[in-house]
């Protein structure tokens, strides 16, 4: 049974007083759309408004809260630019000069009227021998010097939301925030010193100093640890139920892998052998295999997948292969063709972009089991795509698709064992934590012929020079990337643009040159990455779209802008589009000067090896845990109490609390389990609490 309580913290913001369809809408771009998602909206810092100094000794700079008697209204003279309004006041202590260069008239004079005193809050400044207060940021009759006089949080805020529109309609909820049943062991809360929830979360927002904010505060701890607690219980969850059920043993004789590898024309790698053989003794066991390939750049994930692919098929089950983009999905789909329709495996190719007839009689064949390998994007998962008998699911670049779609594809058959992967190691122990109970395989080393790739950094002064060093690779009808940040120039940062630069680049060498973003229309973009590869186009200018791009053996150069800004395990995946052929490859690493120690540090890893798990041990000791288990990389949410950085001993606690709560309460039936469930149901995890049928736990 839920909590009455999740019904008014699931209110629209439309339902609080005072909030009206315009206010609605721009609190809803701004925090999301329920009275939660607003609780969630943590203030940023707080200003004392209790300081009431003598307005003599008010210093430049300062946040001051005054009684003021108004004396005059100054209008600037009819016609005259960037002159304010001025309301000029004073006390028995000394004058200030309210200036406003953004106006309202009525209301300016209807708000202070000439002769009556009001409280006044806002930042001074010292101008010309005089105090002025720009834009006053409360103006109330002096009767209201309680309301003011106080210390008010301050919220990070969007075009058409003022600080005051937040508190406002903050004002009305939480004095309704619920007293929900208590999920945390008491002693667990008493050993922190940590207030209940809806205490510590009425509190956030009516913090009495600035330290009530701080990450390390009981009250952040506590809201910290009550998320934390929430995804690992998830993922406990979701891991218990993917793995229980009794898998479909797979075991053929070995002749389709002996045929396969027979033909790739060279050996595997120590590390590609390893992991078969753990990836083999899944399929032959009794329970459903879960397990995360993780493999740094051009290590051989994919053949390992294929073999592992071609296993389930011998045993006489069909597979498929899921990816985040159509033209990986083509790139692939072609490859694996070439290497197994003489072994009389059927692959066939689904996407959003095949056309309705042919998407038909594919449909048609996998039920009919005359299809063995299906390739594809999205698409695979949608209602319509059914398989005879599904053995095994792949799933490239996991963390492009969400748990539920994975889950989706993987309910198409009867207990199918499911492999991750995912070409961006992490460090063992965050693996560990991100993916609870979810088998590990760690893929080292790389194939024999990949060729070293020579990593230079170069400040942004010398780019002249980098790009007409381009046609020394042209000559010799080699590739080269070219990576910019940013699709628009931006106000707020200076950073390339990569229309800009491709516009720049074509001056010089024409049609030689493309251009792909995010922006543009996947079928535009996968037609400009088809040129490259057929080599129509020999530099292609682009945003990181490439990072999981197509295979080109001719390309051998990688330029990145701005290196500093990217982090370096996506420096290191983009790195990793060279160097897949014969010929030598290099990076080159375009910087911005000067460069911070920390920046300097992380572009100096990316020179000196080229060993992704190295690269990603460097950056968890440089940046902390929680730039390294960002919810790009690892699946990991977006987090809005906790910090990685800050509460990563919090998640290990909340990871052993989860594990050990399902071990003795397995249903969450307890006085603490049925807790439990109202906070998975607060923070978005409520569809793996119950089957009403099952009458237990289930992931989806």
């Amino acid at each position: 049974m839920l909590h009455p309580g999740l019904d008014y913290l699931s209110q629209p913001l439309s339902s609080i007083k005072g909030v009206g369809p315009k206010l609605s809408s721009h609190l809803q771009r701004l925090v999301g759309h329920t009275v939660w998602d607003l609780l969630c909206h943590v203030p940023v810092d707080v200003i004392d408004r209790r300081h009431m100094p003598a307005l003599h000794q008010a210093q430049d700079g300062d946040y001051i809260t005054t009684i003021v008697m108004i004396d005059a209204h100054q209008a600037p003279v009819k016609g005259a630019r960037k002159i304010p309004y001025k309301v000029h006041c004073s006390n028995e202590t000394g004058v200030l000069t309210l200036v406003f260069f953004h106006y309202h008239l009525q209301y300016i004079q209807k708000q202070l009227q000439k002769g009556k005193r009001y409280v006044v809050s806002g930042k001074v400044e010292r101008f010309h021998g005089g105090l002025n207060m720009p834009h006053p940021e409360c103006m109330v009759p002096e009767t209201g010097l309680d309301s003011v006089c106080r210390i008010e949080p301050i919220y990070p805020l969007t075009s058409g939301l003022s600080n005051k529109h937040v508190l406002g309609a903050l004002k009305y909820i939480l004095p309704h925030v619920p007293p929900l049943p208590e999920w945390i062991d008491p002693i667990i809360c008493k050993a922190n010193h940590w207030p209940s929830w809806n205490e510590a979360l009425v509190r956030l927002h009516n913090p009495t100093s600035p330290k009530d904010l701080d990450l390390k505060s009981p009250l952040r701890e506590r809201l910290a640890y009550d998320e934390l607690l929430s995804f690992q219980l998830a993922l406990a969850i979701s891991r218990r139920f993917k793995r229980l059920p009794v898998g479909q043993p797979m075991q053929g004789k070995g002749q389709l892998v002996e045929q396969a590898l027979s033909r790739f024309g060279f050996e595997l790698t120590s590390g590609q052998q390893q992991v078969l053989r753990e990836i083999k003794e899944d399929q032959i066991s009794s329970t459903r295999m879960m397990r995360l390939l993780q493999g740094d750049v051009g290590s051989g994930k994919t053949v390992v997948a294929l073999l592992s692919m071609l296993g389930a098929i011998e045993a006489g089950k069909q597979a498929a292969l899921m990816v985040p983009t159509e033209i990986l999905a083509k790139q692939h789909a072609a490859s694996i063709t070439a290497l197994v329709s003489a072994l009389g495996v059927e692959v066939a190719l689904l996407t959003g972009s095949t056309k309705t007839k042919e998407r038909r009689a594919i449909l048609a064949r996998l039920e009919k089991n005359e299809i063995q390998l299906l390739v594809g994007t999205h698409a695979l998962f949608q209602e319509q795509v059914n398989f005879a008998d599904l053995g095994m699911v792949v799933i490239d670049e996991q963390h492009r698709f969400g748990v539920k779609q994975r889950m989706a594809l993987a309910d198409k058959g009867d207990k199918v064992d499911v492999l991750l992967m995912t070409a961006t190691p992490i460090p063992r122990t965050l693996a560990m934590t991100a993916y609870g109970d979810m088998e590990i395989s760690s893929l080292h080393g790389k194939p024999a012929g990949r060729q070293p790739i020579k990593t230079s950094l170069i400040p942004l002064g010398r780019i002249g020079e980098v790009a007409l060093g381009l046609r020394r690779v042209f000559e010799k009808k080699q590739r080269v990337y070219w990576i910019c940040p940013l699709v628009d120039e931006s106000e707020l940062v200076d950073l390339s643009a990569a229309v800009e630069r491709f516009q720049t680049l074509e001056q010089c060498y024409g049609q030689r040159v493309g251009l792909v973003h995010g922006k543009m229309k996947a079928q535009e973009r996968d037609s400009v990455m088809k040129k490259f590869k057929e080599g129509e186009i020999d530099c292609l200018v682009s945003t990181t779209v490439v990072e999981v791009g197509v295979d080109v053996p001719e390309a051998t150069v990688m330029v990145i802008e701005h290196a500093e800004r990217f982090g370096l395990a996506q420096l290191h995946q983009l790195r990793g589009r060279v160097g897949r052929g014969k010929d030598a490859s290099s990076c080159i690493l375009l910087y911005h000067e000067p460069l911070s120690q920390i920046s300097q540090a992380r572009l100096e890893i990316m020179r000196q090896t080229e060993d992704g798990f190295r690269i990603a041990e460097e950056d968890l000791r440089l940046r902390g845990a929680g730039e390294i288990l960002g919810t790009k990389q690892s699946g990991l949410p977006d987090l809005v109490f906790a910090d990685f950085n800050v509460h990563y001993k919090l998640l290990l606690s909340a990871r052993d609390d989860a594990r050990y709560t399902l071990e003795q309460d397995p249903n969450l039936t307890s006085t603490r389990g049925v807790a439990l469930k109202q906070l998975l149901w607060l923070f978005d995890y409520g569809y793996m609490v119950e089957d009403q049928e099952a009458g237990r736990l289930c992931p989806v």
